[in-house]
């Protein structure tokens, strides 16, 4: 068989082993979350508050979608003409059109100018969240988070480029096959890597101080039967006072994260209701079950870009002889941007039910409905989250079910609806 042949293969193989993985992980039962109890919740919210969430998540709209659009358009103009091509181009003469200078510096150069293009809406989005009172950054302070993603973005991204740009230079026929393996292996290796190299660049992590709290979490994660390394306080109020909690890691990275911003805002009772939440993610092990959907998503997008290099119509647009080329990065962002908009909703949904689950983990774990109640509460108002929001906008965009979905979905299980 042709190279061809084997990819669309190991295309269909990979496609297969993603939804059956999907299907036997994902939490697809979702905990009752009556309309009539959500009605109630929404009800029990002072009414000032809801609005002031609403008219925040007003103003920020035009940002967001307009920010969705115009790098959509972006990667559209660089990809689907030549101009992306010759943006690759300069960037590489000064270094004699070698191949590598093209895929790294060229690489860099077009993502660059997608991320300045959109720098202005991102500013907007800035200065909405800081009218209300949402963010504590200055502009000297969010300038340099952006520069830092900047930095982390480039040396990550110059990887990648270089690595996958050498396959498809040293393998031309069998890349897609060498670059699906590395794709997963990256995907593997950054959900290690990230927690302890990355996260760290952006907050500081310390122990949480030793007292009621600390040894209440631990205990309760040892009751739950979950190994965790440690659990760590973030630094987060230098630039927000949201509220938050997080899990990530895996195996000796694990660890629990929780805001300062949490300790200050919430009570010892609303903390512990987090902690089981996130513990839910470890004793499910979602972070391993996104890292195996990412890593085979990863390289499945390998190898149906491999095969749209058979689209002479789409070749000529961007005007690259191969879609293996460095020239044609512009046409790869253009293609993986339509393609993360499309899977969005996919990927949204899935989420959702995750954190479902998790919410009902911690209600088993704590019974204590009234707290994840409260707790919820707590979240929803420190973080101005809309607690009802369009239908459509949380079916397409939200991680996470809303804060009155939550409350419901308590209120039922302290009824015994489960």
């Amino acid at each position: 068989m042709s190279p061809r042949l084997w990819a669309a293969g190991a295309l269909v193989v990979l496609v297969v082993a993603l939804i059956g993985f999907a299907a036997a992980v994902v939490p697809w039962h979702r905990a009752p979350a009556p309309r009539a109890d959500q009605l109630a919740a929404l009800g029990q919210l002072p009414a000032d508050q809801v609005a002031r969430s609403r008219a925040f998540h007003a103003e920020l709209r035009p940002a967001s979608y307009g920010g969705m659009v115009l790098g959509l358009l972006v990667a559209l103009v660089l990809g689907l003409t030549p101009l992306g091509a010759r943006l690759i181009e300069l960037a590489g003469r000064p270094f004699g059109d070698h191949w590598l200078a093209r895929a790294v510096l060229g690489g860099l150069a077009v993502v660059l100018v997608a991320e300045l293009v959109s720098l202005p809406l991102a500013a907007w989005r800035h200065t909405v969240v800081a009218r209300y009172g949402l963010s504590t950054q200055t502009w000297g302070g969010w300038s340099v988070d952006l520069l830092k993603s900047f930095g982390v973005g480039a040396v990550l991204g110059a990887i990648v480029l270089a690595g996958f740009f050498t396959v498809t230079h040293l393998a031309p026929r069998w890349w897609w096959a060498f670059g699906a393996a590395g794709a997963a292996g990256l995907v593997v290796l950054l959900s290690f890597v990230l927690p302890v190299v990355v996260e760290p660049v952006f907050n500081r992590f310390t122990p949480m101080p030793e007292g009621p709290l600390r040894t209440e979490l631990l205990a309760l994660a040892d009751r739950d039967g979950v190994p965790v390394k440690d659990v760590l306080v973030a630094d987060a109020s230098r630039r927000t006072r949201a509220v938050n909690a997080y899990v990530s890691g895996l195996g000796p990275t694990r660890r629990i994260v929780v805001y300062d911003t949490m300790l200050t805002e919430a009570t010892p009772g609303e903390v512990v209701s987090v902690a089981a939440h996130e513990l839910g993610h470890a004793k499910d092990q979602d972070v391993l079950t996104g890292t195996i959907l990412g890593a085979l998503g990863s390289a499945i997008a390998v190898i149906a870009l491999y095969l749209l290099g058979s689209w002479q119509w789409l070749l000529s647009l961007a005007g690259v002889e191969s879609i293996g080329e460095p020239r044609a990065i512009g046409l790869l962002l253009a293609v993986t941007t339509v393609a993360g908009l499309i899977a969005g909703p996919a990927q949204s949904f899935v989420s959702r039910r995750v954190e479902a689950r998790a919410d009902t983990h911690a209600l088993t774990l704590t019974g204590d409905a009234a707290t994840f109640e409260a707790m919820q509460r707590r979240l929803g108002t420190v973080n101005l989250s809309d607690p009802d929001p369009p239908s459509w906008e949380h079916a397409m965009f939200a991680s996470h079910p809303s804060t009155v979905q939550r409350m419901a979905a308590a209120r039922a299980w302290a009824r015994g609806d489960r």
